[in-house]
């Protein structure tokens, strides 16, 4: 098979949480296992550092690993989803897996895993370590899809587990309470390794504490540091993210790695060079003035509003679009409702929320707006009605987010 192919099998013939949600959920890692061992147990053959986390888990991968390169070291990133293209979750060195080695990986092992069944997330986490292992890479930082215990990525053995935060998302899986989301969460915190949690939140601290006990592990939480060291991720709440990749390089120069202060320094101002991370406050556009961002959850567009205040503009223009497992009441109950238009608008996935029930739910709470069936039609409808000192929001999902890339990228 041809790339396209390849894709079409990954995206069309295999479960998808993205796609489709639930139906795509598994509540074990016997597949992932049993894939693992066909190909050899490749997680066995590099060294991670494992990242769990509600919000900014995306951002602080991003930040270890080209701060990782900087220092010299071949790095392997695996995060999802990906915004554009599907290689985007797996790159060694801020490169983008090569399409052949997709092609050649689902050749070789299609008929291998048929009684499997394997997921396309179990597919992708299968690739992503083969691939590692297959380039020689020095350490990977490795995202979790979206728990920790259940995750794909959970079979890892790593120099050191992150756990960024935890917030109210997913709770249809992990837990209806934010001590239930943490204990999914707290599943990647292994034996005998350091565990770092970002965001010190004080009701959940005798959950981190207790599964690092009953592992014999040392558990820390990021210290505020004098060090003020820039980015090139721009939105203010990046600070605590940055705040959590210098503790766990702090940590990883205890157990013996060679990182340098000028490695720290231009790991931090080069982010976006190095790994190519995109959705996260990137301005897209100027006169209007266009901004996107992934944040979906109701802390995520808590910093998405606080960072709107930051900016100048005479109005603002809401392309706004939802997933349907959300509970999207108390996310439309935070946005704002002077000085702003919307255009509710819908993704090309399965999963996106219909985009006149999205405008029923929003009037229901004084937001009125125009509905749009395509993310593209939605921007063009707001560019039009906008003038040079106005600006423009993309977000509300992160798919929203990718379909946007999709077209203003190109």
């Amino acid at each position: 098979m041809d790339y396209k192919e390849c894709l079409d099998y990954l995206f069309s013939q295999l479960p998808m949480y993205q796609r489709i949600g639930k139906a795509a959920y598994k509540a074990d890692l016997s597949t992932t296992i049993a894939f693992d061992e066909i190909l050899g147990s490749p997680h066995q053959d590099f060294k991670s550092i494992h990242i769990a986390g509600t919000n900014g888990k995306g951002s602080t991968s991003h930040m270890l690993a080209s701060i990782m390169m900087e220092a010299g070291f071949k790095t392997g990133l695996y995060t999802s989803p990906h915004l554009i293209d599907f290689r985007e979750r797996i790159k060694v060195n801020g490169l983008m897996i090569p399409e052949s080695a997709v092609v050649n990986f689902v050749d070789r092992y299609k008929q291998d895993t048929l009684d499997l069944s394997p997921s396309f997330f179990e597919w992708t986490v299968a690739l992503a370590f083969d691939h590692f292992r297959n380039e020689r890479v020095d350490i990977a930082i490795i995202e979790t899809g979206m728990g920790g215990r259940l995750d794909s990525t959970n079979i890892v053995s790593p120099e050191l587990s992150v756990i960024t935060n935890i917030g109210l998302d997913h709770q249809q899986f992990l837990g209806d309470t934010k001590e239930k989301i943490a204990a999914e969460k707290a599943g990647i915190i292994k034996e005998g390794v350091p565990i770092l949690i970002g965001e010190g939140q004080e009701e959940l601290s005798s959950v981190f504490n207790q599964f690092a006990e009953r592992a014999g592990s040392s558990v820390q939480y990021s210290r505020k540091t004098d060090r003020t060291l820039p980015t090139d991720l721009r939105a203010k709440y990046q600070e605590i993210n940055v705040r959590t990749s210098l503790n766990a390089i702090d940590i990883l120069k205890k157990e013996g790695w060679q990182i340098s202060e000028s490695a720290i320094e231009l790991g931090l101002l080069k982010v976006v060079e190095n790994t190519g991370l995109l959705g996260r406050w990137q301005v897209l556009q100027h006169s209007p003035k266009v901004i996107c961002d992934v944040g979906h959850n109701e802390d995520g567009v808590r910093e998405i509003l606080s960072q709107l205040e930051r900016e100048k503009f005479d109005k603002l223009h809401f392309v706004w679009g939802m997933v349907n497992d959300k509970q999207i009441d108390k996310i439309l109950e935070m946005l704002p409702k002077e000085h702003t238009e919307y255009y509710f608008c819908q993704a090309k996935i399965p999963r996106s929320l219909d985009v006149h029930e999205l405008a029923i739910e929003a009037s229901k709470l004084g937001i009125s707006g125009s509905e749009h069936r395509s993310v593209e039609e939605a921007f063009m409808r707001a560019k039009s009605s906008s003038k040079s000192s106005d600006l423009i929001f993309i977000g509300g999902s992160t798919f929203v987010v990718a379909d946007a890339l999709s077209f203003l990228s190109t």
